[in-house]
């Protein structure tokens, strides 16, 4: 199986769900499909949504929630 790397499009800080009371929008080994919400990038007050660029069977987060993470980082892996 091939791994897809989702990268950071911005340097902030990544959140996996929408508020602190909210589920989490992708956990460990879900499936993901193109377009789906995997996370939020905090910069300066603005969220930002990061989406799955590719569908998968699993996905795998690199980092954890509230993570400060530069642009170009990887986020995730969904395997294919």
């Amino acid at each position: 199986m091939s791994k897809q790397e989702t990268r950071s499009p911005l340097p902030g800080i990544f959140y996996r769900k929408a508020t602190p009371d909210s589920p989490p929008y992708k956990n460990d080994g879900d499936a993901v499909a193109a377009g789906d919400t995997i996370g939020l990038i905090e910069v300066m007050k603005s969220f930002h949504e990061v989406k799955a660029e590719v569908s998968g069977s699993a996905i795998r987060f690199v980092v954890d929630n509230e993570d400060a993470v530069m642009a170009g980082d990887v986020l995730a892996e969904i395997e294919g």
